[in-house]
């Protein structure tokens, strides 16, 4: 029911965008969305305390009170704090915004309510974008897709409308990163990936750190996480960091929808020169930085403590963004990165020497591989690393070769299924001796071309290069015990009828276009 809703509403919506650009009209329709479901929760919690104020038996019952209280009372914003739901002033709710939908000045009009929203819902100061009086689309379209937006039923059920709304978000979110191909792909990272990581990781409590946030999705996977292992989604705190101001708000917009209570800093910044979280030390680091950035460098981050094994290139933030994840790890933290496959082996500028200590001092835990094409916008074949202080198995490093575990979803796109995070997940417990209640892999053995756990000395002889496929091995050919002589009889006779065949073939062909008249 929802996958059909998401595919109709996004075909609409990509209809009504005629020659706008993707990356633009992204930022209008999530913002609409967003409106809507905050109208639609505001009112099912209004219509649900109406009843509450009239009822005897209630304990919120205001007595003989005229309609004209009943309607003041329910203007009272503690009602719907209580329930984390956000105060919609009238004239901004979704009826007053359809109504106006086809007036010349829908645009001002939609700016105005989300200005209303923001004085009302301190949280939300700043990150709702007022940008439709002067958006580029033609006569009627902003209407047309306020029309549009109005058939998604978020109900009256809070629960069942985050769902909703969080799962038609995030659908929009991938196919927008897929429209603006190259330049999507930055604050969109695919949900396999994320999904990979947060097993590995398993964020149950604590503080949740992601350097690069994006637009969140690191952070509603770990939620996902954390509710499908019985846990509290108040078990966790949220903070992040994002540089891009419009993405930045996408973020905040994303948990705001789930409830999820979050610190994304005081502003969009960039994670190196204007740190927002300077003191954090966090329990699990989650990020997919942007690859190999070159122009990340600024005089002020001369001798910086995150530092620690090394200055980092200043042609290339990789070993920077490794660096300033481990700084900001707890002692008995875990973080996981998604980086380029070259931070595996790189040797130019002092990257080599920084990845030698960050093995020697023990703090490389696993290493993933990843399939190719994973990916919207870039062919760059990607890895996982693991870091860890406290290591359970020191002194050695687990490395998975799953590049052969993607499945195409599409011409152009793989993904890692449920099966192969799984079997990703599952090898990692196993090593670390935190084996899940149900896990089909209950105790570690290397498995030859898949996963291999490698004493440090070994790393070193190989020039503390990390990538898998080095270690793991090829995998065990099973041997058929087919003499290889009668193998190649078989195969030759074989060929020899393939061979018969296609020349009775020519001949028919031959004969066919004969009696058409074109002989050759």
């Amino acid at each position: 029911m929802v996958e059909d809703i998401k595919k109709t509403l996004w075909a609409t919506a990509d209809k009504l965008r005629a020659n706008m650009d993707a990356a633009e009209y992204k930022h209008l329709v999530l913002g609409l969305i967003f409106v809507k479901y905050i109208s639609d929760t505001f009112a099912a919690r209004q219509a649900e305390l109406r009843q509450r104020l009239t009822n005897p038996d209630d304990e919120y019952f205001y007595g003989d009170a005229a309609a004209e209280d009943i309607d003041a009372e329910l203007e009272d914003r503690d009602y719907y704090k209580e329930v984390n739901v956000f105060c919609v002033p009238e004239v901004a709710r979704w009826e007053a915004i359809r109504a106006a939908a086809k007036q010349p000045t829908i645009g001002k009009h939609i700016d105005n309510a989300l200005s209303l929203i923001e004085t009302e819902n301190p949280k939300l100061k700043g990150i709702l974008d007022k940008r439709y009086a002067r958006a580029q689309l033609p006569d009627g379209k902003l209407g047309e897709l306020v029309d549009l937006i109005s058939t998604i039923g978020f109900g009256t059920d809070a629960a069942v409308a985050r769902d909703v709304l969080g799962q038609v978000y995030e659908y929009f979110l991938g196919m927008f990163a897929s429209a603006e191909g190259k330049r999507g792909g930055q604050f969109y990272t695919p949900a396999s990936i994320v999904k990979t990581l947060v097993a590995v990781l398993a964020p149950h409590h604590g503080k949740v750190y992601d350097p690069c946030c994006g637009s969140g999705g690191m952070f509603v996977q770990s939620e996902k996480f954390i509710e499908a292992h019985g846990g509290k989604l108040d078990d966790v705190s949220i903070y992040g960091q994002e540089a891009n101001p419009t993405t930045w708000r996408l973020a905040a917009m994303n948990l705001a929808i789930r409830g999820i209570d979050f610190n994304l800093g005081r502003e969009p910044a960039d994670t190196f020169t204007r740190n927002q979280h300077a003191d954090l030390r966090a329990d699990y680091i989650l990020a997919n930085p942007p690859f190999n950035i070159s122009d990340w460098w600024h005089g002020s981050l001369e001798g910086d403590p995150r530092w620690h094994y090394g200055d980092p290139p200043q042609g290339n933030a990789n070993y920077a963004w490794l660096q300033h994840m481990l700084h900001h790890l707890k002692s008995t933290g875990r973080a996981g990165i998604v980086l380029a496959n070259g931070s595996m082996s790189s040797s130019q500028n002092n990257e080599g020497v920084i990845r030698a200590a960050m093995v020697d001092t023990d703090v490389v835990e696993v290493m993933v591989a990843l399939p190719g094409q994973l990916f919207f916008n870039t062919q760059i074949p990607a890895c996982l690393w693991f870091l860890t202080k406290q290591k359970q198995r020191k002194g050695e490093v687990l490395f998975i070769d799953a590049r052969k575990l993607g499945k195409m979803i599409s011409r152009v796109q793989a993904e890692l299924d449920d099966a192969a995070i799984a079997r990703v997940a599952e090898t990692v417990a196993a090593w670390r001796g935190e084996v899940e209640e149900g896990a089909s892999i209950t105790t570690y053995e290397d498995v030859p071309g898949f996963c291999r756990s490698v004493p440090l000395a070994e790393i070193a002889q190989h020039g503390h290069v990390l990538t898998p496929g080095r270690y793991v091995g090829a995998e065990e050919v099973e041997d058929d015990d087919e003499a290889f002589a009668e193998k190649m009889q078989k195969l030759t006779e074989k060929l020899g009828e393939q061979m018969a065949k296609g020349a009775e073939l020519d001949a028919l062909i031959r004969q066919k276009l004969g009696g058409l008249g074109y002989e050759f």
